[in-house]
This record gives structure tokens, C-alpha cells and sequence, in this order.
């Protein structure tokens, strides 16, 4: 067995390069997810390690000490870091010129002849779903004898091996929360919507919706939502408890968590026997019955990418949500007492002044807990992509979605909108809606009644206000 080191390389200060499907960047207060898709492969090795080196602010000193004692290094990347991964990689490779390196990631899955010629020291990539890939790797197996992978031969040449089969059952998967507390520190991670310390972890992978814009489903996940059953989750969460008894919430990061109702509702009351407190992905149409049922079994808060409040961006973007139906169903959980924390997304196809003035009215109506303004990102292997690709509206300048700091540009323009007013309408939205009455009284009331919310929405103000300032001195 090859001692494989699992690594998130050192990147921008603050670049969450483990965020999920929309949003591989610096945010605007920093936040810190939990780099699953490196962890789940991680599990199946034994004597492993991974290293995430951003949340834990390490730098190339320790992770060179380690490779002194490694055979293999395994690197998650993504469009935004990439560039700046293959530097990482030479190092490695100049310090061990021995040490194998593979890349993962939806980058990569994409991308791999490309990244393979940009990226010299690199010997191969994993395409689409990789952790039997990387174990069989790890096992000595030839690299011409694995599937899902593009490699660099003895020669130099390419080559492309045939596609790997998604994982149906599961189940087979170990638990991450095992590598969680052996490699990493929780307190590391946190998220601003979420209480401290939190785990997340997924119970499925995939998604049946077919947005435009969201990355893994389209890159490493596909469309058919693949699911552990509610026991195998339960197990884990209950093992969680004993290795992890700081922690105050759980999340379940599947991409919809909520595409299954009659799966959702029996996880929801094997967490309720636990006690947990917990939250999870959601579309904005899930009945109020099935709300209910999570409720009581100690559902605190929905994340909901509500993306739009104009319905014929909706329609765009194949986002298959009415938005009646998302106000009816942001009524539901407000009446029930469910947070949520909302997403959106500006500059997405059919974007106008008038529509972005129409999704912040609707924010506000809607009034979210919390809320996060992205720019829309096109990232490849995506149908957005390729849309604006085909239509113009990417610029080459612009392709790479973050700055120099790391902080998210916009990326698509169009005749009538351009990269600076959807850039500027993220601090408009912002403004409009936290700082009205209701909300700001809203949130002292939260920080009077809790000291350690008190301390938290401090900085957060603070880092609020200097991600401001970085995206004006951009």
C-alpha cells in the first residue's frame, strides 16, 4: 500500500477551496467547509493523512516535512486554484522527485488532457467520482489497469483509460468523520449560518435538478441522487457524537437533501432519537408536512439557493422552481420556526438592471436569516459554460473567476449589462438588505440575548466590512 498523502494545498488567506458546487473563493466573511471529497477516499486507505492547509494556515513547511515519509500525494483542485496547485505540486516533486502526484476534482474531471499539459508534475488525474480510483492506485495497481483516470506514461504521452461506474451502493463508503478527528481540527472550520463548532458530511451524492450553473452534478456527482440509507447515516452521526462531543450541529451537504421527502423524513427521525441538532441543502418547494416532520426531529435551519426572483431567469437556468411556490414554502418554514440561510446568484442569462433590482425586492420580501450574494460562475463542464462560450458573454480576462487575492470577479457580461454593474450589485444587494430597521433589529436582539452571538456578529461585521474594502480596491 502506498502512503498516500491526501492534500488541500495553501492557497490565497481565507480561499475556501472545498466550498461546494457554486463557490470556490475568499468570502465575505470567512468560512470554512469541510473537504469531504478528499476525506471519503482518505478513509479507505490505510495509513493515510490529509492535510488541509488553508483552515489550518499551514504553509509548504509541514507538508514537505511529510512527503519525506509519502509515496503518493493527492491534490484537490479547482478552476479558481488551480494555477496556483500545480505550483504547490512542483514543489513537491522538486523536494521528492520520486513522489507521485494525482490531481481531483471537478477541474480536472473536465479538463484532464489540459491540466495534465499545464500541469508537469502532474502523473495523473481522476475523472468523475475517484475514491476506489485513488484506492486502487494506492494499492500498486498499474496505472494502465484503472479505471476513470488520464495519466502521463513512462514517454510523457496522455493517456486516456476508460470511465469508472458511479457508486450505486453507498453504504460500501466507510465513515469520514473518522479522518475528520484523527487529521483535523473542527474548530478550524466555520460558516457563518451555522452554530460552532459544526461537522458536515454527506448522506448521498448527486442531484436530479439540472441547473445550468451548479458544478458537481454536471461534473463528478451526475443526476441521479445515490443515497446512504438512514441507518447507515444515523450510525455515523451517533458516532460522531462520541468522537466530537463540542459539536453543536450537524449538516448534511448533499446537493439537494430534500429531492428524497420519504428518505429525508426517516433520517429526520433517526436524528431525533439522537437528539442532534442539524441542517441541511433544500429546494424552496418542500411541503409544509414534510417541514414539519423536520422540525420536530431537530431540523434548525435550510440552506436554499433561491438563486433569482425573477421567474424567467428561473426558467434560464432550468431551475424547475416557481416562485410562488418558493414564497409559500419560505412562509412554511418561518411559521415553524426553520431558519434559513438564502442564496443568490447575479448576472446569470437574461439578467438585467431592472431583474436585479426585482431578486432584491424579493429578498427582502422573503426575508431570509441570512443570505449570500454570488456572482454567477461559469465554470467548465458546465451548460452555463458552454452557453457563454457559444454567445460571447465570457471573457478570456475574466475566465478564471477570482482575482489575484482570490476574491470572486465577474465573470459573464452581456450587450446590456456589464462585468462592473453586476459586479457593483453585490454590494447594493448587501446594503438593501441588512441595512433596513427590521433586520438590524433582528440581529442585536440575537447578539443581546447571546454573548457568544454577540462575539460572532462582531466579526463577522468586521470581516464583512474589509470584504468590502477588497472588492473596491479589486
Amino acid at each position: 500500500m502506498m502512503k498516500t498523502l491526501f492534500l488541500q494545498p495553501p492557497s490565497f488567506d481565507g480561499f475556501d477551496g472545498g466550498a461546494g458546487s457554486r463557490y470556490q473563493a475568499k468570502r465575505e466573511i470567512k468560512s470554512f467547509w469541510y473537504p469531504t471529497w478528499l476525506a471519503q477516499p482518505a478513509a479507505l486507505i490505510p495509513d493515510s493523512r490529509l492535510i488541509d492547509a488553508p483552515p489550518a494556515k499551514l504553509g509548504m513547511a509541514p507538508i514537505l516535512e511529510d512527503i519525506k515519509n509519502r509515496d503518493m500525494v493527492v491534490m484537490h483542485t479547482s478552476t479558481p486554484s488551480f494555477a496556483s496547485d500545480v505550483k504547490v505540486a512542483q514543489m513537491l516533486k522538486d523536494a521528492k522527485p520520486s513522489l507521485r502526484i494525482g490531481m481531483v476534482g471537478a477541474k480536472v474531471a473536465v479538463q484532464p488532457d489540459e491540466s495534465l499539459i499545464k500541469g508537469a508534475p502532474i502523473d495523473f488525474v481522476a475523472r468523475n467520482e475517484f475514491d476506489f480510483t485513488i484506492k486502487e492506485i494506492a494499492e500498486g495497481r498499474d496505472l494502465k489497469d484503472v479505471d476513470g483516470i488520464t495519466w502521463r506514461n513512462d514517454d510523457g504521452v496522455i493517456v486516456t483509460n476508460k470511465d469508472r461506474q458511479l457508486i450505486h451502493d453507498m453504504d460500501t463508503l466507510p465513515f469520514v468523520t473518522d479522518v475528520y478527528h484523527r487529521d483535523l481540527r473542527i474548530e478550524d472550520y466555520f460558516i457563518g449560518y451555522l452554530q460552532h463548532p459544526y461537522i458536515s458530511i454527506y448522506s448521498g451524492r448527486g442531484c436530479k435538478s439540472r441547473c445550468t450553473f451548479c458544478l458537481w452534478p454536471q461534473t463528478v456527482g451526475g443526476h441521479v441522487y445515490r443515497t446512504r440509507t438512514p441507518a447507515h447515516v444515523a450510525a455515523e452521526i451517533a458516532h460522531a457524537q462520541k468522537l466530537f462531543p463540542q459539536v453543536r450541529e450537524f449538516f448534511f451537504d448533499d446537493d439537494t437533501f430534500t429531492d428524497d421527502l420519504p428518505r429525508a423524513e426517516a433520517i429526520a427521525r433517526e436524528l431525533g432519537r439522537l437528539g442532534v441538532t442539524w441542517s441541511c441543502n433544500a429546494k424552496a418547494n418542500v411541503p409544509r408536512a414534510t417541514l414539519k416532520v423536520l422540525r420536530e426531529n431537530g431540523l434548525r435551519l435550510l440552506l436554499v439557493g433561491y438563486e433569482s426572483g425573477n421567474q424567467q431567469i428561473l426558467h434560464n437556468i432550468k431551475k424547475g422552481m416557481r416562485i410562488e411556490v418558493a414564497k409559500q414554502f419560505t412562509r412554511d418554514c418561518h411559521e415553524l420556526g426553520i431558519k434559513i440561510h438564502g442564496t443568490f446568484i447575479l448576472g446569470l442569462p437574461g439578467e438585467t438592471k431592472e431583474t436585479i433590482q426585482e431578486t432584491i425586492a424579493f429578498a427582502k420580501e422573503v426575508n431570509p436569516h441570512t443570505m449570500q450574494v454570488s456572482l454567477a460562475a461559469p465554470y467548465p463542464g458546465t451548460f452555463l459554460h458552454r452557453q457563454a462560450t457559444e454567445n460571447g458573454w465570457l471573457d478570456a480576462a475574466n475566465a478564471e473567476l477570482i482575482d489575484e487575492n482570490g476574491v470572486q470577479i465577474a465573470p459573464l457580461h452581456y450587450p446590456h449589462l456589464s462585468h462592473t454593474e453586476i459586479f457593483d450589485s453585490v454590494e447594493v444587494f448587501y446594503r438593501k438588505f441588512y441595512f433596513r430597521a427590521p433586520k438590524i433589529a433582528s440581529i442585536v436582539g440575537e447578539m443581546v440575548r447571546s454573548p457568544q452571538m454577540m462575539r460572532r456578529r462582531l466579526r463577522e461585521g468586521v470581516e464583512f466590512f474589509q470584504f468590502l474594502r477588497d472588492r473596491h480596491a479589486a
